[in-house]
């Protein structure tokens, strides 16, 4: 156990595994599986793993750490950390409280999801038809072997599987101005995604711990279910070709390597603070620095391989059809919810490889989510301990949470909703927060707070002392590439449109850069606050803002040659603390 300033004791980690399942399950989501594959195709095949293996090694591996490091260090949230490394800094702590919220939006792909499984047990496909009520007299049926020659030739032509998907899933209306309705069915989806949501978090790490037993293993061995499917199809390995390819000319084009390091920020959960809450449950001398290695390498992993399942279906389909595999090519939604069902609606029982797929994509979006409202959660918790740290406040905050965003949600289920959904995507979590949040913590952590200082602190919480290609990568490689990525992205611009026939109103433009600047304005806003409301001369404002909670430690060294004084420290509080967990306030 461990407590917070002397409340109410707080519960770890029952084991080493329950940590590692519930990071595994944050980090192997959608990304991986409708992401990662179609931006291998796009930038260069096999070609695209040399920025994205290089940046994973620069940009990945040592944000994770630094993460990861921080919150089992401070064991505080994504906010309360900072008033113990930087005072100054709590404003990147809010801004990641923000993204946070706009990140709750990606429920709506587990209720999508989770619609098509309900259709998935039907006798018929219903996107495999044009036989359905909602069918138009333009509408060509998936199973067509010239379905992608009918579509470029005929005036009009949809396929079945865009019209259950626009007409019957969305009902999709004519743009964000015309909300429409709440679509019932895909509201009462959302209502058991966010009750499956509280029921996985209300009692902490107790149930979320237990809970990622299946959630974080399930999706890993359907994956492994529809990549031996894949490989076996006709077609398979040509969807496999063209995945793979190395067009080594992409190499020059600096989107590529921005491409890489957004994916990489994306996938391994950077700058949100979720890492840093999750790993806030660890035992102080818990090897964090294995782990980054370990969950890293996972991650990676499993997008390498999850392209080898959607382009081995890809293949299949786009020579079931006599069509080159770029013709069939999509990403996001619209390979989850028009290219994969459209294929498997191909295949013998596709009934059991739709079932597989739409529990995979549930099971994958379940994590993060969870994981995501856990953090949100235990940081607002962190914020007002004397408020949320008593018994049973704490299922009532998520209580209160999931009951306030399910009502918010309901604007994303009405028939105008998925453009609502696509607006926050490009710009609540943008590049723009990745970037700049990435920057803020590189510049506070490894040059105010100092990288010597967090070097030691790893060593003596893990026992082995990280490389100086880390310090390098936190003082020098991560700013410059997040400051130049950053410059890119506003130089190179571009409004929202939705395949080059839908733009949005200017003042959806509007709404999306103020989603964009309510996270990242809030570094510079704190800080400024800070330091008009801090009374005293310029000299000793800075002092208390700047310094941490530890600098009085190191100055009350009754030995100045020792070499380590986080060493020191612990060994004082273990002395004091006999037989108890250790945490940074000297509480047990």
């Amino acid at each position: 156990m461990r407590t917070r300033r002397g409340l109410k004791e707080i519960e770890k980690w029952a084991s080493k595994t329950e940590y590692m399942l519930v990071v595994a399950g944050n980090l192997v989501g959608l990304g991986n599986v409708w992401k990662f594959p179609y931006l291998c195709y796009k930038n260069g095949g096999g070609a695209f793993l040399v920025p994205y293996g290089l940046l994973s090694v620069v940009l990945g591996v040592p944000m994770f750490l630094l993460e990861s490091s921080v919150g089992q260090y401070t064991q505080e949230g994504s906010v309360t950390c900072w008033r113990k490394l930087c005072p100054l800094a709590q404003g990147i702590g809010y801004g990641q409280l923000v993204t946070k919220m706009y990140n709750f939006s990606y429920i709506l792909i587990q209720v999508w999801a989770l619609f098509y499984l309900v259709f998935s047990f039907r006798a018929q496909l219903p996107w495999a038809t044009c036989e359905n009520t909602w069918n138009t007299a333009n509408c060509v049926e998936s199973s067509s072997s010239n379905l992608t020659v009918n579509l470029t030739v005929l005036k009009n032509a949809t396929s079945a599987a865009t019209e259950f998907w626009e007409q019957r899933a969305l009902g999709i209306s004519g743009g964000i101005d015309e909300l429409g309705s709440v679509r019932w069915e895909l509201a009462l989806c959302l209502l058991a995604c966010w009750v499956f949501c509280y029921f996985s978090i209300w009692k902490g790490v107790r149930s979320s711990g237990k809970v990622v037993y299946f959630t974080a293993t399930f999706p890993c061995v359907m994956l492994l279910i529809l990549l031996v499917r894949g490989a076996t199809l006709p077609g398979a390995w040509e969807g496999i070709y063209y995945y793979l390819y190395p067009d080594l000319n992409r190499l020059s084009n600096l989107e590529v390597w921005l491409e890489a390091g957004y994916q990489i920020c994306f996938s391994y959960s950077l700058t949100s603070g979720t890492l840093s809450v999750l790993s806030s449950y660890n035992k102080y001398n818990n090897n964090c620095y294995k782990d980054c290695f370990w969950l890293c390498l996972l991650n990676s992993g499993t997008s390498f391989v999850a392209g080898f399942v959607v382009f081995s279906v890809l293949g299949f389909m786009a020579q079931k059809q006599g069509v080159p595999v770029e013709s069939v090519v999509e990403s996001g939604p619209g390979l989850a919810f028009i290219a994969y069902p459209q294929a498997t609606a191909m295949m013998p029982f596709p009934q059991f490889w739709t079932v597989c797929f739409f529990l995979m994509l549930i099971l994958l979006s379940v994590d993060t989510h969870f994981v995501s409202v856990e953090g949100f959660t235990t940081t607002i918790s962190d914020l007002f301990p004397k408020l949320f740290r008593k018994p049973g406040r704490h299922e009532l905050l998520v209580l209160f949470v999931c009951s306030s965003f399910f009502l918010v949600h309901l604007l994303l289920v009405t028939e105008g909703g998925v453009y609502i959904f696509l607006l926050i995507d490009y710009y609540g979590i943008t590049r723009a927060c990745y970037y700049f949040m990435a920057l803020s913590e590189c510049l506070t952590l490894a040059w105010i707070f100092g990288a010597d200082r967090l070097i030691n602190i790893i060593e003596d919480m893990t026992g082995q002392r990280p490389s100086v290609f880390f310090k390098l990568c936190w003082k020098y490689i991560i700013p410059l590439l997040s400051l130049i990525s950053l410059i890119v992205y506003l130089v190179d611009y571009k409004h929202l449109s939705i395949n080059d026939w839908y733009t949005y109103p200017d003042w959806a433009y509007a709404l999306g850069w103020a989603m964009t600047l309510s996270s990242v304005l809030m570094v510079p806003l704190w800080a400024a606050g800070q330091m008009c409301v801090t009374a005293g001369i310029f000299r000793q404002v800075s002092a208390h803002l700047f310094n941490s909670d530890l600098t009085s430690d190191q100055e009350k060294l009754p030995n100045k040659t020792e070499k380590n004084p986080f060493t020191w420290k612990k060994r004082k509080l273990q002395e004091s603390n006999r037989g108890g967990s250790l945490s940074p306030d000297g509480q047990k």
